[in-house]
């Protein structure tokens, strides 16, 4: 299969033979704005992918569609949930949600550094967040998600490397309504929410929307007694809409959201390995609950792993008419903080050779953004939008490490786990670091694209863009350690502009001990280590395309991504890790053809596509101060590519079949090890990268039986799979052996009763059909050589009961 995949010609004559039976991308449903959700055909489906509202079907690029109504179906509404409808999209859960990611088609930036940005760009009303922690909150009243899949760096800017999601609100109209759900989910997970919609005069209206949502968790703590991996959410968000006339229109919004989660533990779910995955015998595991792998639903920890996180917005965006152009403007500012506090040692207290390791990081980030656009109507010879774009985001962090530890007592019993403490230990040391660091990204840019038609009635289209960037990216960082001279497990020594400066010395010809580690002095004189960087990049995009007849259009493109430049700025910095990490490139091609079948009843999509991306920023798992730790690097050139399928049938008004399928090929090319790594942290070429499964697919059928009475019936079903992935991405192979997620497949089911109007509606579903259990992410580094499991919601059979009324 892989070679098959590695054949350049392969892909195009694939798509060629069926291209009777292509279309455009998943469509699974459409926003208020685009159609009316329960009367549009798949063939009606609007998106803005291209900074305007055009049909699905005419887009010259790959675009998955969510419906904000089949979101809200699932048990819990966000990005992750959205990851098991959509093939070509993956989602890294981590221990907070300051470290998850995001990929598409194979490609993702996984980092814990406060200066690396993502590859995938995620856009709500028009407004870019500019980290990918601020895309995993709850999505409430959504009317649309479309992913864009490939590059989309022209339009969208240097976030955008691997692809978009693209979040479209339910907008405020002009007429007095509302909603309000209700669902209790097996575990005591109970949610809320509310939406009221008044028309203000007869040219503007509001919208405000509320929702509230707690969970206790599906791990049990035998520590303290409690379940974890829980939540307490709650938000809130308001809308206003001014339009007075064709020529205007205003748009204002505000939110505010706060997450308290005891979330996520990591779970020690294989028992104590070897460096060559061999099972060994370890003491503390006389304390731990036995280890299941996927199975494991318990940890012993005397810290509660958690994550506190609030963010809030307001935003405005002014569409004004120019003659037959619209001026747009877009002006932002958002506030993100996040505080994780994280059990390290995943031990219910400090023993004898196992030390106690808890964290705390709190931190701040502001963003301000401003987009001008200038866009010429559709229906013409040469069509375009002009813009220019600006951002700035800061983020500051403090974060601190406490590690405990102690040794045996002269006399002590061997062959026992001996705690901290007890009679049988010396008394324990503490050492703490602490290191307060931060980053400022100053983003400009200039972008336009022209569309122009040609041959007859305009069929054919060349499509032509460009984008200037320009980045500044500054840093600083200091550290205060107790561990000074010598490094304790887990914290180096203190850190500031005095020993890196003194290091530089050194690289040029002096001696000392431990350079190679970065520990070049000792001392400290407390001013914070900065530098900065800037780059400017030129990208864009060529495309071609043309309608065969009116229900066929095929294309291919040509697209030129960017990512700017990062550094590694987290806790335990060292000297050998302050070189700039280079700006990331990806040269992309895609052939598509978009069919609409059956009078518009029937889409379906096939697009395949190639992508190579050099200087990619990635992180690889490191030892610091005897803790795995993770280094964010220029890993050197990967590649992807693959094909896509989706469709969506509604032969009736009652009636919707939609689903889609990915074959992915992503691996690495070429690697390049971090500087001062060790020579065998090289992963070999062919590796594929991590959370790109080869293939991955997806099915759902909703069917509303109407019974004629004063109630209609509905049943739905669903079915997502995927094949093993890597999760952990690291030169060991026996690593990357432990740490591959199983392929496996999940099966939803509900059934609801309605009102024939859907004014109301009760619905009973089951998660997990089939109680198939599965990891959402694995790493090494646990109790003496074991893994790390994160087990998500959905690795377990549950059912739920939602009510909904609108009036």
């Amino acid at each position: 299969m892989k070679s098959a995949l590695r054949t350049a010609t392969a892909l195009p004559l694939v798509a060629l033979s069926l291209s009777l039976l292509a279309s455009p991308a998943m469509a699974q449903g459409t926003s208020e704005e685009a159609a009316t959700a329960d009367d549009a055909a798949p063939g009606d489906i609007v998106v803005t992918a291209q900074k305007r509202k055009e049909s699905l079907q005419s887009v010259p690029l790959a675009v998955s569609v969510l419906s904000g109504e089949r979101l809200a179906d699932a048990s819990r509404p966000s990005i992750e949930t959205a990851a098991q409808m959509v093939p070509s999209l993956n989602f890294l859960k981590s221990g907070t949600t300051l470290n998850q990611t995001i990929f598409l088609r194979g490609v993702g930036t996984a980092t814990f550094s406060i200066a690396g940005e993502p590859s995938v760009s995620t856009v709500v009303d028009g407004v870019v967040y500019s980290r990918s922690g601020e895309a995993f909150s709850d999505m409430v009243d959504v009317a649309q998600i479309e992913v864009l899949r490939g590059p989309q760096g022209t339009l969208f800017g240097k976030n955008a490397s691997a692809g978009v999601v693209n979040i479209t609100t339910q907008m405020p109209r002009q007429e007095l309504g509302g909603s309000i759900e209700a669902s209790y989910f097996e575990g005591n997970e109970v949610r809320v929410k509310g939406s009221v919609n008044a028309p203000v005069g007869t040219n503007s209206a509001v919208r405000l929307t509320g929702f509230y949502g707690e969970y206790d968790g599906n791990i049990q703590n035998t520590f303290t007694g409690n379940k974890v991996n829980g939540y307490k959410h709650y938000g809130a968000r308001g809308q206003f809409l001014y339009e007075p006339s064709n020529d205007l229109r205003v748009y204002l919004a505000a939110d505010y959201y706060k997450n308290d989660d005891d979330c996520c533990a990591d779970i020690i779910a294989t028992g104590p390995l070897t460096g060559a995955g061999v099972p060994s015998t370890s003491l503390a595991f006389g304390v731990l609950p036995t280890p299941a792998g996927a199975k494991t639903r318990a940890v012993n920890q005397n810290l509660v792993t958690a994550t506190k996180e609030q963010g809030w917005g307001v935003s405005g965006q002014v569409d004004f008419s120019l003659g037959n152009h619209t001026l747009t403007s877009i002006t932002a500012y958002r506030g993100w903080d996040n505080t994780e506090i994280r059990d390290g040692d995943w031990l219910p207290m400090a023993y004898v050779g196992f030390n106690q390791l808890h964290d705390n990081g709190p931190q701040t980030s502001t963003t301000f953004s401003q987009e001008l656009r200038l866009t010429s109507p559709a229906d013409q010879t040469v069509s375009y939008v002009l813009g220019a774009y600006y951002s700035r985001a800061e983020s500051e962090r403090t974060f601190t490490r406490v590690v405990t530890a102690c040794t045996a007592a002269v006399g002590a019993p061997t062959g026992v786990l001996i705690p901290c403490g007890s009679v049988n230990a010396n008394p324990s040391t503490v050492s703490t670091g602490s290191a307060t660091f931060g980053s400022v990204f100053n983003n400009f840019a200039a972008f336009g694209q022209v569309t122009l038609k040609f041959g007859e009635d305009g069929r054919g289209r060349i499509v032509g863009g460009l984008r200037y960037t320009n980045d500044k990216l500054s840093v600083f960082h200091s550290r205060v350690s107790s561990a000074t001279p010598a490094a304790a497990p887990g914290i180096q020594p203190n850190f500031d502009q005095g020993v890196y400066n003194q290091y530089l010395v050194l690289v040029a010809g002096g001696t000392a001990p431990n350079t190679a580690a970065g520990l070049a002095v000792t001392s400290s004189n407390g001013i914070p280590y900065r530098t900065e960087t800037s780059n400017d990049n030129l990208s864009g995009k060529a495309a071609i395309q043309y309608d065969f007849s009116p229900d066929m259009m095929g294309y291919l493109s040509y697209a030129r991504g960017y990512k700017g430049p990062a550094y590694n700025v987290f806790f335990n910095l060292a000297s050998t890790g302050t070189n700039v990490i280079e700006p990331e490139t990806s040269d992309s091609v895609e052939l598509g053809i978009k069919n609409t079948l059956a009078g518009g009843k029937l889409t379906l999509n096939i697009a395949v596509f190639y992508a190579k991306y050099q200087n990619f920023q990635a992180n690889n798992p490191d030892l610091v101060a005897t803790v795995v730790v993770t280094r964010f690097t220029n890993a050197g050139s990967v590649s992807t590519r693959g094909l896509e399928l989706d469709w969506n049938y509604r032969p009736s008004r009652n009636t919707t079949l939609s689903g889609g399928l990915a074959l992915t090929d992503a691996h690495v090319d070429q690697f390049k090890a971090a500087p001062g790594a060790a020579p065998t942290a090289i992963i070999p070429s062919g590796t594929k990268l991590g959370y790109a499964p080869t293939w991955k697919g997806s099915l759902a059928l909703d069917q509303r039986f109407v019974t004629g009475k004063t109630f209609d019936v509905g049943l739905g079903i669903s079915t997502n799979f995927q094949s093993a992935q890597l999760s952990l991405f690291a030169p060991d192979p026996v690593q990357r052996q432990l740490g591959t997620i199983p392929g496996y497949m999940l099966v939803n089911m509900s059934v609801s009763v309605m009102d024939v109007d859907s004014k109301w509606k009760l619905s009973l579903q089951v998660r997990n059909l089939f109680d198939k259990a599965y990891p959402a992410a694995i790493i090494n580094g646990g109790v003496s050589g074991s893994y790390r499991y994160q087990i998500p919601r959905d690795a377990d059979r549950y059912w739920g009961v939602s009510a909904r009324v609108s009036f």
